[in-house]
């Protein structure tokens, strides 16, 4: 086949900008092939190498006792004590799920499964956070009917709980929605296994599903915005097989007992580029690849389409050889690809050769160290002006907005559609706060929660960013876990953009400073820029997935309020009304500053919870639509009314952070007073739960009434 000539647009087509391609000039002293420019390509966009977030992403704390292994890895790992690691990481697959939902959706929820497994760890429990357009806009409901149908086909056969998440919907998402999906699994503390290569002429071998041409160029498309070309980027989703993924998980867990891995690394973005390079720079090594023996299921494939294809249940391992024949026949056993297709080499080279003909000859190194890093320009985000009055309104009316809006009701329409009982070790499923599942023939359960709002971080990024990993660190505590670690997912729009670098830049100060703060180091994550359409981003949204450790299921708070308990609030009110969920929502404004964090005060009040959690039957976190919200959602979970003393709009729907919900009996909300007043910490009693009725100030509605527009109206927003 002709090999196609090397244009100025051809290189264009590539994402490389003019200076790019003058350095790869620099490097190899000529002109590229085809394929290796193909191969420069999916190494040097932003997916792969984050070439504008890289110096940033360095000053984020990565490290602390219970950090096994940080970021750099397919996932983090962290112990949980009992020589037991929890290994988990969050991923974007955004651009893909908003041209093919369901199967972009769908190999999210496959590639980060197999980031975990890759590790060495059985998946036990995932998550996702979904951000759409408006429900009235005419694609948000075939979006979001194809993303939570590709999630809940691909979990629910693979088999892992889908134990929480987040879904919201917003303008600034209309042509680009975000999934995010997070996995974390359980493995031995001694029995890790990492993506760096080690000795000379070992086999390098593919293990997995066939190669065919679904994903060619995927991760290039996911580093540029969208534009009306956009229906001629599906070729670039690819296509999942949950069934082919567990038979790979079975087998590779299987073949780890054998002693036969030297390194494995999975065929994610930029498929078998990518995972090579890898595994050849963190070990030094070069690479050789034959791409004659690489499994395919497609007929007259180029070197360029096999190096560049995503197909998906794809690993790349480096084997021990004296092993191969046990190591083979494990995958045969499991009905998978074993094949050897190449060897490590001393010298610096990525080699690849098809039909006995030299495709690609490039110094392996350059290809992910060398790759560009900028120091983008940025602008910090205006100050925000001062916010002007909010009108005081009838609380249940106010309630009513909230809980009708599809961004505050409740979701079992999505998450009715996971299983989230497969395994058997789910203790608290989604839809009451974290995720909690047992560690599985242990006393021991791990908390899983996904948090930021976006509206904060585009009015004040640092402030912003600080609330998500306090917002995360609340729902852990809430459930009576210690918050151990976290992974990122930072979803921005054009780095080009000085003003969108900018939130980039100050929410990552935020997130390192509470991370910091609060002992939750970042151990793993993931970067999806370009999220734009004909020049419109999305709302900044740094996802913050976490993790925390529970070191016995009597250590849970996961009750419910009974008739004639209290309901306290743990922190202080000041009634912050700026960027709140009841301004857009009642009043469709997204004016005045995000609520500030105190992060001594975050740390100080979750610490007070968790030391007196005897004292507590129930407890949430304060956040989007504060109180009233929160004790309406902790009161109908029960099937209960509950009366609060005030009506005042700012004590009501405030959002200051810092705060949680707790319901006690008479003589625990007097000993948890007590006890705050030696802590130093602020509880107040704000009302009682019990009756048939909700009551803000005198003003009150049917509990059954408003429990019927909670549950009803997610579904009849989306159709």
């Amino acid at each position: 086949m002709q090999e196609p000539e090397i244009t100025a647009d051809l290189i264009a087509a590539h994402g490389l900008k003019p200076d790019e391609y003058q350095r790869i000039l620099e490097i190899i002293g000529r002109e590229p092939t085809f394929t290796e420019l193909g191969i420069f390509s999916a190494m040097w966009n932003e997916h792969c190498s984050y070439k504008s977030s890289k110096r940033w992403l360095r000053t984020l704390p990565t490290k602390g006792p219970q950090v096994i292994c940080g970021p750099g890895e397919n996932a983090g790992v962290v112990d949980i004590g009992d020589g037991q690691a929890l290994i988990f990481k969050m991923e974007s697959h955004n651009h893909p799920s908003y041209i093919e939902p369901h199967q972009g959706a769908a190999t999210g929820v496959g590639g980060i499964l197999r980031d975990v497994f890759t590790m060495g760890a059985r998946p036990i429990a995932a998550m996702n956070a979904l951000s759409f357009g408006l429900p009235s806009h005419p694609k948000t409901a075939h979006i979001v009917k194809g993303v939570v149908e590709g999630i809940g086909s691909y979990g629910n056969c693979f088999g892992v709980p889908n134990v929480g998440g987040e879904v919201r919907f917003h303008a600034s998402y209309n042509g680009n929605c975000l999934v995010n999906a997070f996995a974390a699994g359980l493995a031995d503390a001694d029995k890790i296994f990492y993506s760096a290569a080690s000795g000379v002429g070992m086999p390098v071998v593919y293990l997995g599903a066939k190669t065919g041409r679904d994903g060619v160029g995927g991760a290039t498309m996911a580093s540029a915005e969208f534009d009306d070309t956009i229906e001629e980027k599906r070729p670039t989703v690819q296509v999942g097989d949950p069934f082919t993924e567990k038979r790979l998980l079975e087998a590779c867990l299987e073949l780890m007992q054998t002693g036969a891995v030297i390194s494995i690394q999975d065929m994610g973005a930029a498929g078998l580029t990518c995972s090579a390079v890898e595994m050849g720079d963190k070990g030094g090594l070069g690479i050789k690849l034959i791409l004659d023996q690489v499994p395919q299921r497609e007929t007259a494939m180029t070197a360029y389409e096999m190096m560049l294809s995503e197909s998906q249940e794809r690993m790349l391992m480096v084997l021990h050889p004296e092993k191969e024949a046990e190591a083979r026949a494990v995958f045969v056993k499991w009905d998978l690809d074993f094949a050897i297709v190449g060897e490590t080499i001393p010298e610096d080279r990525f080699l690849i050769v098809h039909g006995n003909e030299v495709k690609a000859d490039l110094p392996l190194s350059k290809l992910s160290s060398e790759a560009p890093e900028y120091d983008r320009p940025w602008v910090p985000t205006p100050e925000a002006e001062a916010m002007a009055p909010v009108a005081q309104i009838d609380p249940i009316d106010g309630l009513k907005a909230l809980i009708s809006s599809p961004n505050y009701a409740h979701k079992g329409w999505v998450w009715e559609q996971y299983d989230h009982m497969v395994m058997g070790d789910t203790v608290r499923v989604p839809g009451l706060g974290a995720g909690v599942v047992r560690v599985h023939g242990t006393g021991k359960a791990v908390a899983f929660t996904s948090d930021v709002t976006p509206r904060y971080v585009k009015a004040n990024p640092v402030e912003g960013g600080k609330q998500a990993v306090a917002e995360a660190y609340r729902n852990l505590t809430a459930v009576g876990a210690r918050p151990l670690a976290t992974t990122d997912n930072l979803n921005f729009g054009n780095p080009e953009k000085p003003e969108i670098m900018g939130q980039f830049v100050g929410a990552i100060q935020g997130i390192g400073e509470a991370c910091a703060a609060l002992d939750m180091p970042i151990v793993s994550g993931n970067v999806s820029l370009y999220n734009e359409t004909d020049g419109k981003g999305i709302l900044p949204t740094p996802t913050i997935g976490a993790v925390g450790l529970l070191d016995s299921l009597d250590d849970l708070i996961a009750g419910q309020p009974s008739a004639g308990d209290f309901a306290l609030v743990i922190g202080t009110t000041a009634g912050h009304l700026g960027q709140s969920a009841i301004l857009a929502e009642v009043f469709n404004r997204e004016d005045g500053d995000a609520p500030a964090v105190d992060l001594a005060a975050e740390r100080a009040n979750g610490e007070f919870l968790r030391a007196n959690r005897t004292l507590i039957k129930a407890a949430t976190d304060l956040s989007d639509g504060g109180l009233a919200l929160a004790a309406f959602e902790m009161a109908e979970g029960a099937g209960l009314g509950v009366t609060l003393e005030t009506a005042e709009t700012g004590l009501l729907f405030g959002e200051d952070q810092a705060r949680y919900l707790v319901a006690c009996g008479f003589d625990q909300a007097e000993a948890l007073m007590v006890a705050a007043r030696a802590a130093g910490v602020t509880v107040a009693t704000v009302g009682k739960f019990g009756g048939e009725s909700v009551s803000f100030g005198g003003a009150s509605a049917p509990l059954a009434e408003l429990s019927a527009l909670y549950r009803g109206a997610f579904a009849a927003a989306i159709g």
